[in-house]
């Protein structure tokens, strides 16, 4: 079965490919630090995922997706640009 297909249908296990979501830090905590307000502050949401076990999975989520708002792996929209400049 493919994976879209086992997302569409629920069938997604720790082991597939959004897994890594269940064991993240920030499932536990709460979700606005994770996306402030344009100026807000990012340091309680880094200061989760600098100890995040899937802090890698997260990250590259991310950029996989294009993430464009939000903390995800550690990382500002920002520093992901930046990330992604240096990668071309």
């Amino acid at each position: 079965m493919n994976e879209l297909l086992m997302l569409v249908e629920g069938e997604e296990t720790d082991e597939g490919l959004l897994g890594w979501q269940e064991r993240a830090l920030c499932a536990q905590t709460d979700p606005e630090a994770f996306f402030p307000e344009k100026g807000g502050s990012t340091r309680e949401a880094k200061k989760v995922c600098l100890s995040c076990d899937v802090r890698g999975e997260c990250l590259e989520y991310a950029l996989a997706n294009d993430e464009r708002f939000g903390i995800w792996g550690g990382l500002s929209e920002r520093e992901r640009r930046k990330l992604k400049k240096r990668a071309v």
